[in-house]
């Protein structure tokens, strides 16, 4: 399959894509329309994956699940790897779990994993969409909520190889971890308890932020396209109004309407 010119060389550890699996990707399509404005275009993987785009510009991408495959229906982001076999390698290495793949898809290698509190993602050795979290029309903000924000650094930093010249860069400030791609933060990690979750109603997960205008006219489409809308606790310093949602299959994610 040959690669279109817009695809660039993504940042070696920083998220390069959030894809959905959603078990019914019409009635996905059609609940994000409507609440979010994305239109769609088929995917180059094939008839079972979309590309969401907002103002004409890619966003995120929703792909049907297939049959048997034994995942939750979750937003997940994935994050660019030079080698998909020796980033598998290291997930197990580190006491966590490859899931799925690594697989080729059209002109890459992607695998999805969990970590070893349970939070899945993902991972694509390839070329991707010149795309990046907190730029664009890509989501706003890319959030980890694990149980300890500092070990999860130290695992995905492992996995990744944040520390090593050429990919991100890792800052610890209080009770949090943020990792930049040099330019700007793509993802923060915030840890709750020792030996919890900082939620004891919700497992350690990945979560995306999208920014919207008006996160009130977001959460009423929601509800009323069959969505459930959820308390979010506040993060302190982060201005603005915030919202989980989730989509009638399941799968959350928040808007924000913060600069």
């Amino acid at each position: 399959m040959p690669v279109s010119a817009a695809h660039v060389e993504p940042v070696r550890g920083a998220p390069c894509w959030v894809n959905l699996l959603t078990h019914d990707l019409r009635a996905a399509k059609a609940f994000y329309s409507e609440v979010l404005g994305w239109s769609f275009r088929r995917g180059s993987l094939g008839e079972e994956f979309a590309v969401a785009l907002l103002d004409g510009q890619p966003v995120a991408g929703i792909s049907a699940l297939a049959p048997g495959l034994r995942t939750a229906v979750a937003w997940t982001p994935y994050f660019a790897v030079d080698d998909a076999d020796d980033t598998a390698d290291r997930v197990r290495e580190r006491g966590a779990t490859v899931a799925v793949g690594p697989l080729k898809f059209g002109w890459g290698r992607a695998a999805l994993a969990a970590d070893r509190d349970g939070a899945v993602f993902g991972f694509w050795e390839g070329l991707a969409l010149p795309w990046s979290i907190g730029e664009g029309r890509a989501p706003g903000f890319l959030e980890l909520r694990t149980r300890d924000a500092f070990d999860a650094a130290i695992f995905y930093g492992g996995v990744f190889d944040w520390s090593k010249p050429g990919g991100c860069e890792v800052n610890y400030a209080h009770d949090r971890v943020q990792v930049s791609d040099r330019t700007h933060t793509v993802a923060t990690l915030y840890g709750g308890a020792v030996e919890a979750a900082p939620d004891p109603q919700v497992r350690p997960r990945w979560r995306m932020h999208l920014r919207v205008d008006d996160v009130a006219a977001v959460t009423a489409a929601a509800l009323a396209a069959g969505g459930t809308v959820l308390p979010m606790t506040p993060v302190e310093g982060r201005p603005g109004n915030h919202a989980v949602v989730r989509d009638p299959d399941g799968a959350f994610f928040a808007v924000t309407d913060s600069p």
